[in-house]
């Protein structure tokens, strides 16, 4: 699954190309992807006709469009209001996304914006923006779904426990009702990162388990961990409940740095399912330690990398630099 530098890759194309923009239309092709959304696809399409999109908004995994309602007319005017602030006396809820195993939202001007790609599950017709060039203007927002995991849905908002932005994107102190429980992530800077590193050691199980762990810190997943991990020199079978403040700090400090290395190539992307709004792909898996690294060499020592079960899924270490502990938690 897309983990927090592919969504945050997305998240910013939507921002710079979607954001302003008003929905004019929308066409279901599949109503299973909007399945979560309750009262169907005849709700969701009466819910987003109107409605300007006023900011693109990331927590972790998890990606929203805030939605402000508007006066009523679509004439293309982006209006006055600052990204992600609501009208005054205006409702804002959200256009709330999960990617899945293959989900794409890929921004299509032009001729591209009429076709009927493969696996097209949902189209969002927008309008233009005042002074934009009419012949390559962002028309559509398409969800695209190969593997049909993902889903849209259009959500209300709910305050913040602590009263920060509720992701990044947007200085609105509100989050989508369905991602209320999820945890700040590693690069969001209302993260209290002393407090993070306390609530790991309290955890009563393997290191890579609390990192995958979207209640406790949200955004890694299964490439990240692994990599973090080897950069930090620790076992994913470590216990919690042993490590130090310190061992603690440096492990999360390796996962925001490989998710920040991530980001700057635009995530990693293994085949074509991974790519940002106009379609391109990231360029991390060939930057990649051990992750997917089979029985090549450790860049670090030159010992083969090996591959574990994990959680029906895979764990790659370096058995030289990540030594299994004695008192291991699996």
């Amino acid at each position: 699954m897309p983990e927090l530098p592919e969504v945050e890759t997305v998240r910013d194309g939507l921002a710079r190309h979607v954001t302003g923009r008003t929905v004019t239309g929308v066409e279901v092709l599949r109503d299973y992807s909007v399945r979560r959304h309750e009262g169907g696809p005849d709700s969701f399409r009466g819910q987003l006709v109107g409605q300007r999109v006023g900011a693109a908004v990331r927590r972790g995994k998890y990606l929203w469009l805030l939605l402000e309602e508007t006066s009523g007319a679509v004439d293309g005017a982006s209006g006055d209001l600052p990204d992600g602030a609501a009208p005054a006396g205006g409702h804002v809820t959200a256009l709330m996304a999960h990617l899945g195993m293959s989900g794409q939202l890929l921004v299509r001007s032009g001729t591209a914006a009429v076709e009927k790609v493969p696996h097209l599950r949902v189209r969002l017709e927008l309008s233009g923006l005042a002074g934009e060039d009419e012949a390559d203007a962002p028309r559509t927002l398409d969800f695209v779904d190969q593997r049909t995991f993902g889903h849209l849905s259009v959500t209300d908002l709910a305050p913040t426990p602590d009263g920060a932005p509720g992701g990044w994107g947007s200085p609105l102190a509100e989050i989508p009702e369905p991602a209320a429980h999820i945890a700040r992530d590693l690069l969001d800077p209302a993260l209290r990162r002393d407090d993070l590193a306390r609530a790991v050691r309290r955890r009563r199980t393997g290191i890579k388990r609390a990192l995958l762990d979207q209640r406790l810190v949200s955004g890694v997943g299964n490439i990240y961990a692994d990599e973090a991990l080897w950069r930090a020199g620790l076992h994913y079978a470590r216990p919690t409940d042993t490590l130090r403040l310190a061992e603690a700090h440096r492990v999360l400090d390796a996962a925001e740095e490989v998710m920040r290395e991530a980001l700057a190539q635009g995530g990693t992307s293994f085949d074509e399912l991974y790519v940002n709004v106009n379609g391109q792909s990231g360029y991390f898996s060939r930057s990649l330690a051990v992750y997917g690294r089979e029985g090549e060499e450790c860049t670090r020592c030159g010992a083969l990398v090996r591959r574990d079960e994990f959680m029906n899924r895979s764990s790659y270490t370096c058995p030289v630099c990540q030594k299994v502990p004695r008192n291991a938690r699996w």
